[in-house]
Protein backbone atom coordinates (compact mmCIF):
# COMPACT_ATOMS: atom_id res chain seq x y z
CA UNK A 1 0.00 0.00 0.00
CA UNK A 2 1.33 3.32 -1.22
CA UNK A 3 2.01 6.17 1.93
CA UNK A 4 -0.47 9.27 1.54
CA UNK A 5 1.04 12.26 0.53
CA UNK A 6 0.82 14.68 4.19
CA UNK A 7 1.01 17.72 1.62
CA UNK A 8 -2.26 16.38 -0.37
CA UNK A 9 -4.06 15.60 2.91
CA UNK A 10 -3.04 19.08 4.23
CA UNK A 11 -4.51 20.67 1.14
CA UNK A 12 -7.89 18.54 1.11
CA UNK A 13 -8.38 19.26 4.91
CA UNK A 14 -7.77 22.86 4.43
CA UNK A 15 -9.98 22.77 1.43
CA UNK A 16 -12.81 21.02 3.28
CA UNK A 17 -12.83 23.59 6.44
CA UNK A 18 -13.19 26.55 3.79
CA UNK A 19 -16.16 24.58 2.74
CA UNK A 20 -17.05 23.70 6.49
CA UNK A 21 -16.82 27.89 6.91
CA UNK A 22 -19.71 28.77 4.42
CA UNK A 23 -21.75 26.12 6.45
CA UNK A 24 -21.32 28.57 9.85
CA UNK A 25 -24.97 30.27 9.17
CA UNK A 26 -26.71 27.12 8.86
CA UNK A 27 -24.99 25.66 11.69
CA UNK A 28 -26.07 28.43 14.03
CA UNK A 29 -29.26 28.72 13.29
CA UNK A 30 -29.41 24.92 14.67
CA UNK A 31 -27.30 25.47 17.22
CA UNK A 32 -29.05 28.99 18.65
CA UNK A 33 -32.66 27.38 18.20
CA UNK A 34 -31.11 24.18 20.33
CA UNK A 35 -29.65 26.71 23.06
CA UNK A 36 -32.76 28.96 23.26
CA UNK A 37 -29.69 31.98 22.36
CA UNK A 38 -28.50 33.40 19.82
CA UNK A 39 -25.31 34.17 21.60
CA UNK A 40 -24.94 30.38 23.21
CA UNK A 41 -25.38 29.26 19.87
CA UNK A 42 -22.50 30.91 18.43
CA UNK A 43 -20.28 29.44 21.21
CA UNK A 44 -21.24 25.95 20.24
CA UNK A 45 -20.75 26.86 16.42
CA UNK A 46 -16.97 28.07 17.37
CA UNK A 47 -16.19 25.19 19.86
CA UNK A 48 -17.41 22.76 16.73
CA UNK A 49 -15.12 24.32 14.65
CA UNK A 50 -12.40 24.33 16.89
CA UNK A 51 -12.76 20.49 17.55
CA UNK A 52 -13.55 19.93 13.78
CA UNK A 53 -10.30 21.13 13.28
CA UNK A 54 -8.69 19.25 15.58
CA UNK A 55 -10.22 15.71 14.36
CA UNK A 56 -9.85 16.52 10.57
CA UNK A 57 -5.91 16.30 11.30
CA UNK A 58 -6.36 13.00 13.47
CA UNK A 59 -9.34 10.94 11.20
CA UNK A 60 -8.03 8.39 8.75
CA UNK A 61 -10.48 9.12 6.68
CA UNK A 62 -12.44 12.34 6.32
CA UNK A 63 -16.33 12.18 6.77
CA UNK A 64 -19.00 13.56 4.65
CA UNK A 65 -18.81 16.98 6.00
CA UNK A 66 -22.52 18.27 6.45
CA UNK A 67 -23.89 15.39 8.52
CA UNK A 68 -20.64 15.07 10.71
CA UNK A 69 -20.18 18.75 11.57
CA UNK A 70 -23.92 18.82 12.67
CA UNK A 71 -23.48 15.91 15.02
CA UNK A 72 -20.24 17.56 16.36
CA UNK A 73 -22.21 20.83 16.93
CA UNK A 74 -25.23 18.43 18.05
CA UNK A 75 -23.21 16.86 20.37
CA UNK A 76 -21.27 20.01 21.87
CA UNK A 77 -24.91 21.64 22.46
CA UNK A 78 -26.06 17.92 24.02
CA UNK A 79 -23.01 18.75 26.81
CA UNK A 80 -23.69 22.31 27.77
CA UNK A 81 -27.33 21.86 28.35
CA UNK A 82 -26.95 18.77 30.72
CA UNK A 83 -24.08 20.83 32.08
CA UNK A 84 -26.91 23.12 32.92
CA UNK A 85 -29.59 20.20 33.45
CA UNK A 86 -31.91 21.42 30.75
CA UNK A 87 -33.54 18.19 30.29
CA UNK A 88 -37.09 16.77 29.62
CA UNK A 89 -38.88 13.45 29.87
CA UNK A 90 -41.10 13.24 27.04
CA UNK A 91 -43.26 9.83 26.34
CA UNK A 92 -42.07 8.32 22.59
CA UNK A 93 -45.23 7.28 21.55
CA UNK A 94 -44.66 8.12 17.41
CA UNK A 95 -47.49 10.23 15.76
CA UNK A 96 -47.26 8.67 12.14
CA UNK A 97 -49.22 11.47 10.36
CA UNK A 98 -46.76 13.47 9.48
CA UNK A 99 -46.36 14.10 5.35
CA UNK A 100 -43.94 12.09 3.49
CA UNK A 101 -40.67 13.98 2.43
CA UNK A 102 -41.67 13.72 -1.36
CA UNK A 103 -44.81 15.24 -1.11
CA UNK A 104 -44.94 19.30 -1.02
CA UNK A 105 -47.70 19.56 1.75
CA UNK A 106 -49.13 22.95 2.28
CA UNK A 107 -49.73 22.39 5.73
CA UNK A 108 -45.81 20.93 6.14
CA UNK A 109 -44.64 24.16 4.71
CA UNK A 110 -47.14 26.85 6.79
CA UNK A 111 -45.34 24.60 9.78
CA UNK A 112 -41.91 25.40 8.44
CA UNK A 113 -42.48 29.21 8.21
CA UNK A 114 -43.99 29.43 11.30
CA UNK A 115 -41.01 27.58 13.29
CA UNK A 116 -38.67 30.06 10.83
CA UNK A 117 -40.20 32.94 12.01
CA UNK A 118 -40.62 31.86 15.71
CA UNK A 119 -38.45 33.59 17.85
CA UNK A 120 -35.13 31.93 18.90
CA UNK A 121 -35.60 31.59 22.94
CA UNK A 122 -38.94 29.83 22.45
CA UNK A 123 -37.77 27.02 21.43
CA UNK A 124 -36.07 26.03 24.89
CA UNK A 125 -39.69 25.41 25.86
CA UNK A 126 -39.62 22.28 24.09
CA UNK A 127 -38.03 19.28 25.45
CA UNK A 128 -34.52 18.38 23.84
CA UNK A 129 -35.62 15.96 20.87
CA UNK A 130 -38.59 17.86 20.10
CA UNK A 131 -36.52 20.59 20.19
CA UNK A 132 -33.43 19.24 17.38
CA UNK A 133 -36.16 17.79 15.50
CA UNK A 134 -38.73 20.78 15.16
CA UNK A 135 -35.43 22.63 14.16
CA UNK A 136 -33.92 20.10 11.65
CA UNK A 137 -37.27 19.88 9.92
CA UNK A 138 -39.32 23.35 9.62
CA UNK A 139 -36.01 25.36 10.11
CA UNK A 140 -33.42 23.53 8.07
CA UNK A 141 -35.85 21.34 5.97
CA UNK A 142 -33.73 18.02 6.54
CA UNK A 143 -35.30 14.67 5.57
CA UNK A 144 -36.39 12.39 8.15
CA UNK A 145 -34.50 9.81 7.50
CA UNK A 146 -31.64 11.91 7.73
CA UNK A 147 -32.54 13.52 11.09
CA UNK A 148 -32.81 10.38 12.54
CA UNK A 149 -29.31 9.40 11.10
CA UNK A 150 -28.31 12.19 13.18
CA UNK A 151 -30.23 11.53 16.52
CA UNK A 152 -29.83 7.56 16.23
CA UNK A 153 -33.43 7.14 16.51
CA UNK A 154 -36.34 5.73 14.12
CA UNK A 155 -38.17 7.74 11.34
CA UNK A 156 -41.37 7.36 13.27
CA UNK A 157 -39.68 8.15 16.50
CA UNK A 158 -38.59 11.54 14.32
CA UNK A 159 -42.70 11.79 13.57
CA UNK A 160 -43.64 10.99 16.94
CA UNK A 161 -41.22 14.33 18.50
CA UNK A 162 -41.86 16.43 15.42
CA UNK A 163 -45.78 16.12 16.13
CA UNK A 164 -45.25 17.01 19.60
CA UNK A 165 -42.60 19.58 19.27
CA UNK A 166 -45.04 21.60 16.36
CA UNK A 167 -47.62 21.60 19.01
CA UNK A 168 -45.64 22.69 22.01
CA UNK A 169 -44.00 25.77 20.15
CA UNK A 170 -47.58 26.41 19.22
CA UNK A 171 -48.87 27.24 22.40
CA UNK A 172 -45.27 28.76 23.36
CA UNK A 173 -46.05 30.93 20.53
CA UNK A 174 -49.62 31.44 21.73
CA UNK A 175 -48.99 32.35 25.49
CA UNK A 176 -45.99 34.56 24.41
CA UNK A 177 -45.77 38.28 24.68
CA UNK A 178 -45.43 39.99 21.15
CA UNK A 179 -42.28 41.88 21.53
CA UNK A 180 -39.79 42.04 24.82
CA UNK A 181 -40.46 45.70 26.40
CA UNK A 182 -37.50 48.05 26.01
CA UNK A 183 -35.50 48.48 28.97
CA UNK A 184 -32.96 51.36 30.73
CA UNK A 185 -29.54 51.14 29.84
CA UNK A 186 -27.00 50.65 32.41
CA UNK A 187 -24.78 53.88 33.03
CA UNK A 188 -21.71 51.56 32.38
CA UNK A 189 -23.05 50.67 28.60
CA UNK A 190 -24.39 54.18 28.37
CA UNK A 191 -20.86 55.72 29.14
CA UNK A 192 -19.23 52.98 26.43
CA UNK A 193 -21.58 54.10 23.42
CA UNK A 194 -21.19 57.62 24.26
CA UNK A 195 -17.17 57.78 24.01
CA UNK A 196 -17.34 55.12 21.08
CA UNK A 197 -20.16 57.68 19.09
CA UNK A 198 -17.76 60.81 20.27
CA UNK A 199 -14.48 59.08 18.61
CA UNK A 200 -13.19 59.38 22.10
CA UNK A 201 -10.66 56.17 21.22
CA UNK A 202 -8.59 57.02 24.80
CA UNK A 203 -11.35 57.10 26.73
CA UNK A 204 -12.46 54.13 25.60
CA UNK A 205 -8.91 52.44 26.63
CA UNK A 206 -8.83 53.85 30.11
CA UNK A 207 -12.19 51.52 30.42
CA UNK A 208 -10.22 48.47 29.91
CA UNK A 209 -9.24 45.96 32.87
CA UNK A 210 -5.12 45.50 32.50
CA UNK A 211 -6.46 41.96 32.03
CA UNK A 212 -9.38 42.65 29.28
CA UNK A 213 -9.93 39.52 26.97
CA UNK A 214 -11.20 40.21 23.80
CA UNK A 215 -13.22 37.21 21.63
CA UNK A 216 -13.89 37.61 17.62
CA UNK A 217 -15.15 34.63 16.07
CA UNK A 218 -12.57 33.51 13.11
CA UNK A 219 -10.17 35.62 14.77
CA UNK A 220 -7.55 34.50 17.23
CA UNK A 221 -8.91 35.86 21.17
CA UNK A 222 -6.61 39.01 22.64
CA UNK A 223 -5.51 39.59 25.86
CA UNK A 224 -4.28 42.48 28.07
CA UNK A 225 -5.30 46.32 27.77
CA UNK A 226 -2.40 47.34 25.24
CA UNK A 227 -3.35 44.46 22.60
CA UNK A 228 -7.17 45.02 23.19
CA UNK A 229 -6.89 48.32 22.88
CA UNK A 230 -5.51 48.11 19.54
CA UNK A 231 -9.18 46.72 19.32
CA UNK A 232 -10.84 50.51 18.51
CA UNK A 233 -8.56 50.76 15.75
CA UNK A 234 -11.07 48.48 13.43
CA UNK A 235 -13.92 50.72 13.72
CA UNK A 236 -11.79 54.12 13.63
CA UNK A 237 -11.70 53.67 10.42
CA UNK A 238 -14.88 54.38 9.89
CA UNK A 239 -16.88 57.55 11.06
CA UNK A 240 -19.98 55.89 10.22
CA UNK A 241 -20.73 53.13 12.67
CA UNK A 242 -22.52 54.22 15.64
CA UNK A 243 -23.34 51.95 18.84
CA UNK A 244 -27.11 51.96 21.15
CA UNK A 245 -27.65 50.33 24.02
CA UNK A 246 -29.65 46.90 23.75
CA UNK A 247 -30.81 44.18 24.90
CA UNK A 248 -31.02 40.60 24.03
CA UNK A 249 -31.57 36.99 25.55
CA UNK A 250 -32.06 38.83 28.95
CA UNK A 251 -28.53 40.19 28.56
CA UNK A 252 -27.18 43.79 28.05
CA UNK A 253 -25.33 44.31 24.49
CA UNK A 254 -24.24 47.04 22.40
CA UNK A 255 -26.14 47.24 18.59
CA UNK A 256 -23.63 48.43 16.27
CA UNK A 257 -24.96 50.05 12.95
CA UNK A 258 -23.08 50.61 9.68
CA UNK A 259 -24.21 54.16 8.77
CA UNK A 260 -26.60 55.91 10.21
CA UNK A 261 -29.31 55.36 7.62
CA UNK A 262 -29.31 51.90 9.03
CA UNK A 263 -32.60 50.61 10.36
CA UNK A 264 -30.98 47.52 11.88
CA UNK A 265 -28.07 46.80 13.55
CA UNK A 266 -25.18 45.14 11.85
CA UNK A 267 -23.84 43.13 14.96
CA UNK A 268 -23.36 43.99 18.03
CA UNK A 269 -21.04 43.34 21.03
CA UNK A 270 -21.29 42.07 24.43
CA UNK A 271 -19.40 43.14 27.59
CA UNK A 272 -18.49 42.27 30.94
CA UNK A 273 -17.42 44.07 33.59
CA UNK A 274 -15.39 44.79 37.15
CA UNK A 275 -15.50 46.95 39.65
CA UNK A 276 -16.25 49.87 36.57
CA UNK A 277 -13.28 48.42 34.10
CA UNK A 278 -14.53 46.49 30.91
CA UNK A 279 -13.09 42.63 31.90
CA UNK A 280 -14.27 41.37 28.89
CA UNK A 281 -15.15 42.03 25.01
CA UNK A 282 -17.18 39.45 22.80
CA UNK A 283 -17.20 41.31 19.05
CA UNK A 284 -19.44 39.98 16.54
CA UNK A 285 -18.42 41.80 13.63
CA UNK A 286 -17.14 39.02 11.25
CA UNK A 287 -19.99 36.48 12.02
CA UNK A 288 -23.17 39.11 11.71
CA UNK A 289 -25.33 36.15 10.50
CA UNK A 290 -25.48 35.89 14.39
CA UNK A 291 -27.61 39.09 14.08
CA UNK A 292 -30.19 37.74 11.73
CA UNK A 293 -32.09 35.75 14.32
CA UNK A 294 -31.21 37.65 17.09
CA UNK A 295 -34.30 38.98 18.90
CA UNK A 296 -32.32 42.53 20.04
CA UNK A 297 -34.44 45.35 21.55
CA UNK A 298 -33.08 49.09 21.43
CA UNK A 299 -32.74 50.32 25.18
CA UNK A 300 -35.34 52.84 26.19
CA UNK A 301 -34.14 56.59 24.89
CA UNK A 302 -31.75 54.57 22.27
CA UNK A 303 -32.49 57.38 19.66
CA UNK A 304 -29.84 59.96 21.81
CA UNK A 305 -27.14 57.36 20.69
CA UNK A 306 -28.30 57.55 16.65
CA UNK A 307 -29.23 59.22 13.86
CA UNK A 308 -29.77 62.79 15.09
CA UNK A 309 -25.86 62.95 16.84
CA UNK A 310 -23.90 61.26 14.05
CA UNK A 311 -21.21 63.29 12.13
Amino acid sequence: MSERDPAVDRDRREGLLALAAAMRPELHRYCARLMGSVIDGEDVVQDTFARAFVALNELGEVPQLRPWLFRVAHNRALDLLRSRAIRAAEPIEAALEIADDTKADPVEMLMRRQAIQTAVSRFAELPLLQRSVVILRDVLDEPLAEIAALLGITVDAVKGHLARGRARLREVSAQASSAPDARIASAAVVRYATLFNQRDWDGLRALLADDVRLHQSLHAPRSGAAEVGMFFTIYAKSDRVWLTPAWLDGREVIAVFESHADQKPHHFMWLEWREGQISFIRDYRYVSYVTDDAELVLAKDARSFGRGTGH
